[in-house]
């Protein structure tokens, strides 16, 4: 077995070359307070089978109401990726027998799908941006958990059964894992910036299949595609695809042929595995869903979503560049989370000498300090203990020249504890620096007159002992002086004249 790490190197060797042709299907499970056709709890984390009811447990006789949070959540997810909106759709029924299943079927949609003919955007790199369709997004309910214990058995947990999702459906774009990558990276950051999805892969929140082939490069026609499911991570993802790809490459090259399958990666392996022959739409047996109304969606109501769509990631980011003059890295960093993008322009908010120095400090403070305590302590920013008022206050007083940068490091542990600015911090505790230009030539002078054999040093060539001069000035008042200003005074008495 070729290691997955080589496949971009492995295909791009082979004669006749190979590309990989991709697309994606991303279950969202929406963040509503109950689930999409009964008032049972839709919150996750609670004792197994303690959220359910006759509805979602498919009992004869009982009938489902819709979630009225379903349609808005999805129509705000179609227009936020450019789709267009049917004003008339509906439910199918989409049977299959799982143990996780209660009803033996799915409630879902089908051949005419909610949202449909959208579009995202993702960054290859700094300059370059690659649209990758979206086929249709449609609602549907989740089915239940299995939950496989060889010590008991297949346990099953149906808190998850009816909980609404979305499925976005991406065209085959896609041609490479690491633009698979990126991708399902705009559509998380998408559906968390319009708060209709938490995004957490670990448990479900977000979950994704992908459907993967392989074909000459130049051949129009798509080759055989498999479906690779248990995808829990974006790094199990862009692995996954690697595997596929290189393992249909080499099936092909030793003169077998791709079958159509479903597939499951085992992370532990490494590997994928096939779980069972692929099913097609009509193996599901679809029909109209008879207990639920058709889905009017309005134009008023689409006007009323349409006005209240967050700015996304993409464009805040280049907002961020063109309006604070932050380098790409930085402001990719800040607009990953809605939070943090907040923050930082609140942040921005309070600066006395709002410039591009200033605004660069502000990122440089969140990405160094902030970010780690979050990592650290796995909370959100609002539960840092830093106010937006207090880090550009820290801020300030630096770009203001009252203390020093390090003095700011040392201080920022004591905003974290208290409500105070670094203003009041630096006033109790006696830290504004010393500019006094003149207070700091007599010192200068003084520690000139006093080391005559590194003067004599520092002019015949050594100029690193200018440290060595300007740490005296900082010593002798204590730290207190300004390093800039003692530095520019110490090397103009250096290299100027010899006598007074």
């Amino acid at each position: 077995m070729v290691p997955a790490h080589t496949v971009h190197t492995v295909a791009e060797s082979m004669t006749p070359s190979y590309e990989a042709v991709i697309g994606l299907e991303v279950h969202a499970q929406l963040k509503t307070t109950s689930k999409a056709f009964c008032s049972c709890s839709a919150t996750f984390g609670a004792k197994p089978n303690v959220n359910t009811c006759p509805v979602c447990l498919g009992h004869p006789g009982t009938l489902p109401v819709l979630n009225e949070h379903l349609i808005t959540f999805a129509v705000r997810m179609g227009l936020a990726t450019n789709c267009s909106i049917r004003p008339t759709s509906t439910f199918s029924r989409k049977n299959y027998f799982y143990a996780d299943l209660p009803k033996g079927y799915q409630i879902s949609q089908y051949q005419d799908p909610i949202c449909y003919d959208g579009h995202v955007e993702i960054e290859l790199d700094e300059s370059t941006t690659k649209r990758i369709g979206i086929t249709r997004i449609h609602m549907e309910e989740d089915s239940g958990k299995s939950i496989h214990d060889l010590d008991i058995d297949t346990l099953v947990d149906l808190n998850r059964a009816g909980v609404p999702l979305i499925e976005i459906v991406s065209e085959p774009d896609i041609r490479s894992p690491r633009e698979a990558y990126l991708y399902l990276q705009q559509l998380r950051q998408t559906l968390m910036y319009l708060d209709i999805c938490d995004g957490n892969m670990e448990e479900g929140s977000l979950r994704c299949d992908a459907n993967v082939s392989v074909r000459p490069v130049g051949r129009q026609a798509f080759g055989t595609k498999t479906e690779v499911k248990n995808l829990n991570s974006f790094r199990n993802v862009e692995k996954a695809l690697e595997y596929e790809i290189q393992r249909q490459i080499s099936l092909i090259l030793e003169g077998g042929s791709v079958v159509q399958e479903t597939m499951m990666w085992d992370a532990g392996a490494q590997q994928t595995r096939t779980m069972r022959s692929k099913e097609q739409a009509h193996d599901y047996r679809y029909f109209p869903e008879p207990d639920l109304p058709h889905v009017q969606v309005t134009e008023q109501l689409l006007e009323e979503l349409r006005i209240t769509l967050p700015e996304l990631g993409l464009q805040k980011k280049g907002r961020f560049r063109t309006q604070y003059g932050l380098p790409a890295y930085d402001a990719g960093i800040l607009v990953e989370d809605a939070a943090v993008a907040a923050y930082y322009e609140a942040a921005v908010g309070h600066l006395r000498q709002p410039s591009v120095e200033t605004y660069k400090q502000v990122s440089n403070w969140i990405m160094t300090e902030i970010l780690r305590v979050m990592g650290e302590k796995k909370v959100a920013i609002g539960e840092v203990g830093l106010s937006p008022l207090q880090l550009a206050s820290l801020v300030n007083v630096v770009a203001d020249g009252v203390i020093s940068s390090k003095t700011a490091k040392d201080i920022l542990p004591e905003l974290y504890a208290s409500e105070q600015t670094a203003d009041q911090i630096v006033e109790a505790q006696g830290l504004r620096q010393m500019s006094d230009e003149g207070a700091l030539q007599a010192i200068v002078d003084d520690i000139l007159a006093a080391n005559p054999e590194s003067v004599e040093k520092y002019r015949e060539g050594k100029t690193k002992l200018l440290g060595f001069f300007v740490g005296q000035v900082l010593k002798a008042t204590d730290g207190t002086a300004n390093p800039t200003i003692a530095t520019a005074l110490m090397k103009a008495a250096l290299d100027g004249p010899l006598d007074k």
